[in-house]
């Protein structure tokens, strides 16, 4: 482990600058950027100062991050609204930011991505419809994060 980071300390300009390329890397939310400024061993003046500079300079949107992490992780990993919705909690996302992002989602895709990963786990079960393949089916969907009523129509649109 290189040690020399860990010890080292900033400037405010070296700490603003190291800050603004960690958040146009990847959209960071208020917590991540806290954390990083506490890793960095920041006093709490300089923390507030370089987080409304991020602000400002539009490094950190809380919204645009909320919008970006529930297209990634529903398009690409394919995670139900529940288990992003945790997720976002963790990440002290507050919850009425969650619900106004989740337009993201579009109905239409929700329900067929559902579906496709039921259909998906049906055939590694071989292709069965029994009670057990069922309830495997139904915990795999919960363990994504699907919610209990859909879960139930795409099991019984299964064939």
């Amino acid at each position: 482990m290189d040690y020399s980071k860990k010890n080292k300390s900033y400037t405010l300009d070296e700490a603003k600058l190291r800050l603004a390329k960690y958040c146009t890397y990847q959209d960071r939310c208020h917590f991540e950027v806290e954390k990083k400024l506490n890793e960095m061993r920041m006093i709490p003046a300089a923390q507030e100062e370089i987080i409304i500079f991020l602000m400002q300079e539009g490094f950190l949107n809380e919204e645009r991050f909320t919008r970006s992490f529930i297209r990634g992780k529903f398009y690409s990993k394919n995670w139900g609204k529940t288990k992003i919705n945790q997720q976002l909690r963790l990440k002290r996302i507050p919850q009425s930011l969650i619900i106004l992002c989740m337009d993201e989602i579009k109905p239409s895709d929700y329900f067929k991505t559902c579906l496709s990963l039921a259909e998906k786990k049906l055939k590694q079960l071989e292709g069965q419809i029994t009670l057990k393949n069922k309830q495997k089916i139904q915990s795999y969907l919960y363990q994504k994060g699907y919610e209990s009523e859909l879960i139930y129509e795409c099991l019984n649109e299964l064939k």
